[in-house]
């Protein structure tokens, strides 16, 4: 499946400047901008696009939106394009065939810059609460985690976006379940041994289309934490109440 990444952002800057250019010399103005792509944008990709956006229709007064695959075919399928679905796409449509499995998601390095930064995230104030010293795996965990939920976010795709509520759901009941019976044991330095345990067998259990590794499991529990709906120490929550980013 086609995806666009990071290596195509020098080809979208460079479209919206001819086109600011080109309008500039024939005294005309552009009220919008909308970038056309037959595919999904990675996670990287997305992230940059949310911001180089923001920043250009600041910086130019104009508003820009993406029409990528999904939205594309939104369009398509609507009544109003109807006529093209039917002359251009529908005659030239293959047969189905058998379905196959997508590959799992890549696991991405956590760049250095990027590693500083979280050192005032929440998860990671609750991890040190807890009593955790190395947290270079918990970073990278919840980075690539909140890589693939912003992506999903992004592209707003309805099984994609139902599918990550249910693991989320999925995972949030792990940790409730096992913080509900350490503090009953007076165990709580055991919790998060004993959640990553059970992430660990309920991994292969999370929907298929997410096209999840454990890492990104994981992660997705770092993102319960940061959201503040989970924590690592009995007080998690006055932690969480009190803690602003840095």
């Amino acid at each position: 499946m086609p995806i666009t990444t990071t290596k195509q952002s020098r080809q979208i800057r460079e479209s919206l400047a001819n086109g600011l250019k080109a309008a500039a010399a024939n005294d005309h103005t552009i009220a919008i901008w909308i970038l056309c792509i037959p595919s999904s944008m990675d996670g990287p990709a997305a992230n940059w696009w949310d911001r180089w956006k923001r920043e250009q229709e600041r910086e130019h007064n104009i508003v820009i939106e993406l029409w990528d695959e999904t939205a594309l075919v939104k369009k398509l399928q609507s009544p109003e394009g109807d006529q093209v679905r039917r002359a251009y796409y529908e005659p030239f449509t293959p047969a189905p065939t058998s379905p196959v499995q997508e590959q799992l998601r890549l696991i991405l390095d956590v760049e250095d810059d990027k590693a500083a930064a979280l050192d005032s995230a929440l998860f990671v104030r609750q991890m040190a609460e807890a009593g955790h010293v190395e947290l270079d795996s918990a970073k990278q965990q919840f980075f690539n985690a909140d890589l693939v939920a912003r992506e999903i976010e992004h592209k707003a795709v309805p099984a994609e976006v139902a599918a990550l509520r249910s693991a989320d759901a999925t995972l949030h009941g792990v940790w409730e379940m096992q913080f509900n019976e350490c503090s009953a044991e007076d165990a709580i330095k055991a919790l998060h041994g004993r959640v990553w345990r059970e992430v660990r067998s309920e991994h292969d259990k999370l929907p298929k289309v997410l096209r999840l590794e454990l890492v990104h499991s994981w992660g997705l529990v770092h993102r319960l934490v940061d959201n503040r709906r989970a924590g690592w120490v009995k007080h998690w929550r006055q932690i969480a109440s009190s803690h602003t980013d840095g």
